[in-house]
């Protein structure tokens, strides 16, 4: 008889987590598509769970029982043998209507009992995405915190000499896979932002030389602009209930924080000094706006109530903050800080106490959050030589220990990344 033990489980609110040992087998399938198909999911999950950087997969090759076998019941000793202390099987199937069933067991190897179990059905073409909520299921079983494997990433896609940059809206999975591009590159693009409701972007635009605002539907294709603004318009982004955009406009050289309602089209102006006020973000419940401003002498973090009252000021360390993003948990305030020609990536409460430094290189910026609020990705750029030649400008991840740093592969030089909510 095992002795009793405590649940298996991960504290991700700790630093520098010790990965756990997971095995991910190879999901049995009988026919040479299920085959195929089970074989590929494992492949995700596996890849999903490692990333996160609280798990490690043990190499399939230490595996003793094979995938059949375990259709039956695990033999908890040979996986014990191989250190795992979380063991994931699976079954795909192609149901008569064409349709695949993807099942999958969650086991605790030392209790030996099932932690979790679930069944989806699902057209072929969408495995992939199954793999993602597989892993988001064990992710939230283990931490008890939601995952974010089943999202995407919009970012700026970057090509061509400095000097003549061409900027292309792209999209991909979290992992880097459908990878599309969204926009020929015959416009310059910034800043794009997910709408927290629907599958729609906000993004910048040159026209003719003008800055626009568009809205972009990611299923549909079909853009439309949300307006012409005189002057300078600055990283629109959308209210937690997808009803409006709150943006910096910037006219007579003087920039302020607006809000659009979508519905009406009506704007508000919610700011009002002669300093530059701009990337504003809105906290989750609606309330509240955090922003920067170089109204106190350099650039600082800004909280004021969402119609613009009740200012107050929230950073108070050395250097210059930027680009601040309020977490979707609410609990914390992401933001960009240049302190003696080195930047960083970095957190603090929303009352801007408790402030950590994840990151710091040789130009970091733009932080955006997955949903869950426990991982951030930004874009990182590596200096050029004296004759302007070398550097790239890549995306990076990294969780909240500051451990868990990772480059986000993709096609071409990459920034402005914004993570979108779990697909619906």
């Amino acid at each position: 008889m095992l002795p009793a033990h405590a649940e298996l489980r991960i504290d991700i609110t700790r630093g520098n987590v010790e990965p756990m040992p997971i095995a991910v087998t190879e999901f049995f399938g009988k026919e040479a598509q299920a085959l195929t198909v089970g074989r590929d999911i494992s492949r995700v999950v596996s890849a999903d769970l490692e990333r996160s950087g609280l798990f490690r997969a043990i190499d399939p090759r230490a595996f003793i029982q094979t995938p059949e076998a375990l259709q039956t019941q695990p033999r908890f000793p040979d996986w014990r043998a191989i250190a795992a202390q979380a063991l994931v099987t699976g079954r795909a199937e192609v149901q008569p209507d064409g349709r695949l069933k993807i099942e999958f067991r969650l086991w605790d190897v030392i209790a030996e009992q099932q932690m979790v179990g679930l069944a989806y059905f699902t057209v072929p073409q969408n495995w992939r995405r199954v793999a993602h909520i597989i892993a988001d299921q064990i992710y939230k079983r283990i931490t008890g915190e939601d995952g974010y494997f089943d999202t995407r990433i919009v970012y700026v896609a970057e090509a061509g000499p400095q000097n003549r940059r061409i900027k292309r809206l792209a999209i991909m999975d979290q992992d880097g896979s459908n990878h599309r591009f969204l926009t020929d590159g015959s416009a310059l693009v910034l800043t794009p932002r997910f709408s927290p409701t629907t599958q729609e972007i906000t993004y910048l635009s040159y026209f003719n030389g003008q800055p626009r605002v568009y809205i972009f539907n990611i299923d549909t294709g079909q853009q439309e602009v949300l307006g012409d603004f005189p002057g300078m318009t600055f990283a629109p982004r959308f209210s937690p209930d997808g009803n409006s955009v709150i943006m910096s406009l910037s006219t007579n050289g003087n920039s302020e924080v607006y809000a659009m309602d979508l519905r009406t089209r009506l704007v508000k102006r919610l700011t009002n000094h002669p300093s530059i006020d701009t990337s504003p973000s809105m906290s989750p419940d609606g309330r509240q706006i955090v922003f920067n401003s170089d109204r106190g002498g350099a650039q600082q973090l800004y909280i004021m109530d969402a119609d613009g009252r009740n200012v107050r000021r929230i950073s108070f360390g050395k250097g210059r903050y930027a680009t601040p993003v309020w977490s979707p948990r609410g609990d914390l305030i992401a933001f960009t800080k240049i302190l003696e020609n080195t930047f960083y990536i970095g957190v603090m409460r929303t009352d801007g106490s408790g402030e950590r430094l994840l990151s710091q290189s040789f130009l970091d910026e733009g932080p955006t959050w997955a949903p869950n609020g426990r991982v951030l990705m930004f874009f990182r750029q590596t200096p050029a030589d004296a004759a302007g030649k070398g550097g790239s400008t890549r995306l990076h991840s990294i969780d909240l220990t500051g451990y868990n740093l990772r480059e986000v592969v993709t096609p071409t030089d990459s920034s402005d990344p914004a993570w979108s909510p779990l697909i619906p």
